[in-house]
């Protein structure tokens, strides 16, 4: 009889402020692509939403000529997305695409974005979608990059929710989030643990209460963040006011 491994223990990585903390990422990411890459590899990067994404996304992009990345050859996801129409500011894929997939020249069939309303009829429909897809393309990931919520939620998991139960599908339709919009498309627990890397991105003291509930072992229906761990590596990156409840 064999049991599965237990996860390694999460490592924690303080920065003195959002732009540090950024730099830092954007850094380390192009390295894990570029090395994956050297090694024969077409890397799968899961990528989050927010503020701090974005500042992240931008960093890439600065960093990325002198990365030697052939971004022709890396595939990128999203943890989740807001049902609304295609071209709406609010929309992740739109988010990272002007802040550097655009930029850099990831070719369009490399950027699996999520389905919109004038793709499907509703959320249900739009998860299934791109749960097949993400099925077709094995569903693991390389790093799996997710920022945390006030609340402890990622992706679009929030806490008392009934998708935090939902392990036997890679993506749910959310409707009812706390957070505006309503509608919304998330990946899974089940999607979100397949990956070889997971890094938390977090910035704030807004945050850093869920920060110190996820690591000090909450449960995940209190604290969603609670419930990811990479198979490999998890990476708490964070900056000094996010850390500053541990």
């Amino acid at each position: 009889m064999t049991t599965t491994p237990e996860p390694p223990q999460p490592r924690v990585e303080v920065h003195e402020d959002a732009a540090e903390l950024s730099t830092a990422v954007a850094g380390e990411l192009l390295n894990r692509i570029a090395d994956a890459q050297a090694a024969g590899g077409v890397p799968s990067i899961c990528l989050t939403g927010g503020t701090i994404a974005e500042s992240i996304h931008r960093e890439i992009a600065r960093l990325a000529p002198e990365s030697g990345v052939d971004w022709g050859a890396v595939e990128f996801w999203f943890g989740d997305e807001r049902f609304v129409d295609p071209d709406s500011p609010d929309r992740n894929a739109g988010q990272a695409r002007a802040a550097f997939l655009d930029e850099v020249g990831v070719p369009a069939h490399r950027i699996h974005q999520m389905p919109s309303p004038a793709e499907v009829p509703d959320v249900d429909t739009g998860a299934a979608a791109y749960a097949q897809e993400l099925l077709a393309s094995g569903g693991h990931f390389d790093v799996m990059m997710l920022g945390v919520g006030p609340d402890g939620h990622v992706a679009s998991l929030f806490p008392g929710f009934p998708q935090l139960d939902s392990f036997d599908m890679l993506a749910v339709g959310v409707t009812g989030s706390p957070k505006p919009p309503p509608l919304r498309i998330s990946l899974t627990f089940q999607a979100l643990r397949n990956a070889s890397s997971v890094w938390f991105l977090v910035s704030g003291e807004g945050k850093a209460e869920a920060v110190a509930s996820a690591l000090g072992g909450a449960d995940l229906h209190q604290t969603p963040a609670a419930g990811v761990s990479g198979q490999d590596e998890t990476i708490w990156f964070l900056d000094r006011d996010a850390a500053s409840r541990l």
